[in-house]
């Protein structure tokens, strides 16, 4: 074996060659901004290295930390990119994506009535493009009419989520499991993982800043080209906190007080706050996952697992009012 803190874990090339004994790393990555899971795998070329090319079959497997038999940990995935190069030795890296890969990189047209949830548009997605579908549940949210241009599938589908989280719905992702494509809720893991310092973290970076706050938003009606738009609601936040930080947002389908106050309102941001964790690597964690950090509930916004026996992983957390403005912001009417 190349790398002997790697026996935990096993790469599958089409389901056939088990290329454990010429792993030198794996790195597997998440964000809440992508949709797909990565892994970076390096090897070394042996005489009897099967050969691999994008396009091939690939998966993680790996033992969970604290467990005892073999989990998939990335499955299914494809082979999107090799890069080899020569030191005496002949060295390849190759980068693996779960196969959700192909809704960012795939492009469609769609025209959704007024009625229809997100749930029943990926439903719909899933069918067109003969995606088999794992646990997808309920969105509840009705959504207005969607008429999508051409624009890859991911952005669809974050589109419909982004609105339902706006119309007060919760926050969802997809992701790909060896059952299907699930739509798995954000902070719903069964296993929440506790991180402390002292115990399973090596450094803990927190980041607090206004940049990104809104503390005040305008909301501006319709008017003629030679008038100035009227103001129909004022919305304050924290501005006795943080000062005056406002934004100007002008809708044609808000037409009352009513409205531009409720619109308003969904704009106001707090301080922006993060928290980097490194330490010992809990292989299972992924983006959008629940985790306690000092007593506080977090949410993973990106992930990055060195694997290893001990392996490490980079986190990145934040509140999920956070998640839900950054990711979930949502530019249309609500």
């Amino acid at each position: 074996m190349i790398n002997p803190g790697l026996q935990k874990y096993e790469v599958v090339l089409d389901n056939k060659y088990f290329l454990r004994e010429i792993i030198e790393s794996i790195i597997l990555e998440e964000s809440l901004d992508e949709i797909a899971y990565r892994a970076t795998v390096k090897m070394v070329i042996t005489p009897d290295f099967p050969g691999i090319a994008p396009g091939q079959e690939c998966r993680v497997s790996g033992i969970p930390f604290g467990g005892s038999s073999m989990v998939y940990l990335l499955h299914p995935g494809v082979v999107w990119e090799c890069e080899s190069e020569t030191r005496g030795q002949k060295h390849l890296t190759a980068t693996i994506y779960d196969r959700t890969i192909y809704l960012a990189k795939s492009e469609d047209e769609y025209l959704f009535p007024a009625g229809s949830t997100a749930s029943q548009r990926l439903q719909q997605y899933a069918s067109d493009w003969g995606i088999p579908l794992g646990q997808v549940p309920d969105t509840s949210v009705p959504l207005a009419k969607a008429v999508y241009r051409a624009q890859s599938i991911w952005n669809m589908i974050m589109a419909d989520l982004k609105e339902t989280v706006a119309k007060g719905g919760d926050m969802y992702r997809p992701r790909m499991t060896p059952d299907g494509l699930e739509l798995v809720k954000l902070g719903s893991n069964e296993t929440v993982w506790v991180l402390e310092l002292e115990q399973n973290i090596e450094e803990l970076t927190q980041r607090r800043t206004l940049e990104g706050t809104v503390t005040q938003v305008k909301v501006l009606g319709n008017a003629s080209e030679d008038q100035r738009s009227p103001v129909l609601a004022l919305v304050k936040g924290e501005t006795g906190k943080y000062g005056t930080l406002q934004k100007v947002l002008s809708d044609s389908k808000i037409t009352t007080s009513g409205e531009a106050q409720t619109a308003g309102q969904k704009m106001l941001t707090g301080m922006q706050e993060t928290f980097n964790v490194t330490g010992l690597d809990i292989n299972t964690i992924r983006a959008g996952d629940k985790v306690q950090l000092n007593g506080m509930e977090l949410l993973v916004k990106s992930v990055r697992h060195e694997l290893g026996s001990p392996g490490h992983m980079a986190l990145e957390l934040t509140w999920p009012e956070v998640i839900r403005r950054e990711v979930y912001d949502y530019g249309g009417p609500v």
